[in-house]
């Protein structure tokens, strides 16, 4: 889901980011809905009542020269390149939060059977998928 930035009006991809890609100047208004997400096929201590269909949240995310080069050093030095996990993590959240805002669009409360996959793109595009199945809960008393 998409948002135009108040300061410079650049449309941005994706309310995950709290600041515009152009201008960087922060994002306000409601963070997103976080729902219940399980990779299992049930929410421990809440009855499944209806499926509401398959969501899907995508990222596609470009990684730059320096951290490529710095990620090559890391590989024959040894040890962890926090470049590339930080640019993990940030499509992973994009991917999660467009797909709970998917659940959320048709009135699901939660999102069972989730899948996160990561793949590249190119040479230098990393693509961050994740899907799950939405369903509405038995309400708790």
């Amino acid at each position: 889901m998409s948002w135009k930035c108040e300061n410079c009006g650049e449309l941005n991809d994706s309310i995950a980011h709290r600041a515009c890609w152009k201008c960087k100047k922060p994002r306000f208004g409601p963070d997103p809905v976080e729902i219940p997400c399980s990779t299992t096929m049930e929410i421990p201590g809440r009855l499944v009542l209806e499926s509401k269909g398959l969501v899907f949240g995508e990222a596609i995310l470009g990684a730059n020269i320096f951290r490529d080069l710095l990620a090559g050093v890391r590989d024959i030095v040894g040890g962890r390149s926090g470049a590339y996990e930080s640019k993990l993590r940030e499509g992973r959240d994009v991917a999660l939060t467009e797909m709970m805002q998917e659940a959320r669009a048709i009135g699901a409360d939660a999102i069972i059977g989730v899948d996160v996959d990561y793949e590249t793109v190119g040479q230098s595009m990393m693509m961050v998928c994740a899907s799950g199945t939405a369903v509405t809960l038995q309400k708790t008393s």
